[in-house]
């Protein structure tokens, strides 16, 4: 029986710019980060497109860089940003 975990999902930078959403609690059957970026991709055109496998897209869960393999907890926080530039 699967079950479901409530995490906190942030955009950060363009990514929030482009989805025009702030922080928010995400009910999810993922067990890692990679899997609840692809529940994301699936909910409309706009999440496909910003969150998409070909962008360069950086995680970090509850506040430290990851990977997509990285597991979920109950209550856990995932940010999603663009990859940072300098000039």
């Amino acid at each position: 029986m699967t079950h479901s975990i409530r995490v906190r999902v942030k955009y950060f930078a363009s990514l929030r710019e482009s989805l025009g959403v702030g922080p928010v609690d995400f009910e999810t059957q993922a067990t890692t980060v990679g899997q609840l970026r692809a529940e994301l991709m699936a909910l409309d055109a706009q999440h496909a497109e910003s969150l998409g496998q070909g962008r360069a897209v950086r995680m970090a869960l509850n506040q430290v860089l990851c990977s997509e393999s990285a597991p979920l907890s109950q209550g856990a926080e995932v940010a999603f940003f663009p990859p940072v530039t300098g000039g």
